[in-house]
């Protein structure tokens, strides 16, 4: 999957492919591993799905996660993004607003769970006890980045998300001292933001 799917393509940040490497994906869709590691996103039920490997490579190299990075995640699904991020980071909060997958992610992410927490509820709100982030990975879509989730970004922090209706957009922005930049990076179709702040 790494060297076919990811590498060979345009994911250049070894510590992101490394991170692949080292995290099962099968552990985290059920079924067959052929289904877990092909280069399409995957049903995991409650109509979420979890996103293709590509998909979870770019939106993290886009990131820059550091070391030292304390990591904001919405949409847990079954925490497959949630456990790269843990790779990379210090701190990974992720929030699900769906109860069941919530659960079922805090179970498979149980050997992170020192430095992993799975909240369950509105993630368009992001998580303010725990802001500042330095980076936000958005994993459903929405006509715009939630303000809540700007007002938790820290300064020099990046967010990643699918913007727009449809067929979305994929954009990184980066809190800068003089304004917000944002970048657009490829063209996307993921499921809606669920919540007050969502598609």
């Amino acid at each position: 999957m790494v060297d076919q799917q990811l590498a060979a393509r345009d994911i250049v940040d070894e510590r992101v492919l490394d991170a692949m490497r080292r995290v099962p994906r099968h552990r985290f869709v059920e079924g067959d591993a052929d289904l877990a590691y092909g280069d399409q996103p995957v049903p995991i039920g409650h109509g979420a799905t979890i996103s293709q490997p590509y998909i979870v490579a770019l939106m993290t190299q886009a990131l820059s996660v550091s070391p030292t990075d304390r990591v904001l995640e919405i949409g847990t699904g079954s925490g497959y993004g949630a456990a790269v991020l843990a790779e990379l980071a210090e701190r990974v909060t992720t929030v699900e607003v769906v109860p069941e997958l919530a659960e079922t992610a805090r179970a498979l992410l149980a050997d992170h769970a020192d430095h992993v927490e799975v909240i369950t509820g509105d993630g368009s709100l992001g998580h303010p006890s725990g802001a500042p982030y330095d980076a936000i990975s958005v994993t459903a879509a929405g006509p715009e980045i939630p303000e809540p989730l700007l007002d938790q970004l820290a300064p020099g922090g990046r967010l990643v998300m699918p913007v727009g209706r449809g067929v979305e957009q994929l954009v990184l922005l980066t809190r800068r001292p003089d304004g917000d930049t944002i970048e657009t990076l490829i063209p996307v179709r993921f499921v809606p933001l669920r919540g007050r702040h969502g598609a």
